[in-house]
């Protein structure tokens, strides 16, 4: 008889991203997965650190930053996407859900065959804490993301966003991330664009 051949599940539930809806809390005049955000957060990193190397002469990774962004948010498939303002109500409540997060990262890992676990534990968990320039660059493409998404749902008329876009634009000052800053001034306005402005 034939030996049962290992299976392993990591893929299987990263497909999973695309079932989870962001902004639970919010009407949304357009739903959006993790999985779109995902994508979202791995391409503004990358534009993030380029800027960095190019305005600031930093010589940043841009591919791990972008791999960084695209499994920033994995653990929420198994914890689901928490409230901002749940999740940041207090001091307490922030270190447990850090806490949770970490241990479904470390759940996720377990999914993988064991050559396969550190490559992946880089993308999911900082090393030994430690926030490296790119990560910190992941954090404030997810909250350029999270602004988009507020500047996207205004103009189609949804006022429900406006209160989250003036937190989130204030949140992302408090970054004092420069590259972050530059794309603020450059890309951003763009979005309140139609397609046409765009294109001209």
């Amino acid at each position: 008889m034939a030996e049962k051949n290992d299976e392993y599940s990591f893929f299987a539930m990263m497909s999973r991203l695309r079932y989870i809806d962001r902004w639970m809390l919010m009407r949304n005049s357009r739903e959006e997965s993790l999985s779109e955000h995902s994508l979202d957060v791995a391409m503004l990193a990358h534009a993030l650190c380029i800027i960095g190397n190019r305005r600031f002469g930093k010589n940043l990774d841009c591919e791990k930053a972008a791999m960084i962004g695209m499994f920033h948010d994995v653990s929420e498939i198994i914890t689901g996407d928490m409230p901002t303002p749940v999740k940041y109500f207090n001091e307490d409540i922030k270190h447990i859900y850090k806490d949770i997060e970490s241990d479904a990262c470390k759940k996720l890992l377990s999914l993988l065959p064991e050559d396969m676990k550190e490559d992946y534990r880089k993308l999911l968990m900082p090393e030994d804490g430690k926030l490296e320039y790119e990560r910190r660059l992941v954090k404030g493409a997810d909250k350029l993301s999270a602004f988009i998404k507020c500047i996207e749902e205004k103009k189609a008329g949804n006022n429900e966003f406006v209160s989250a876009e003036k937190t989130t634009l204030e949140t992302i000052h408090r970054l004092q991330l420069p590259e972050v800053e530059i794309f603020l001034n450059e890309f951003i306005p763009s979005y309140g664009k139609t397609l046409d402005d765009m294109m001209l």
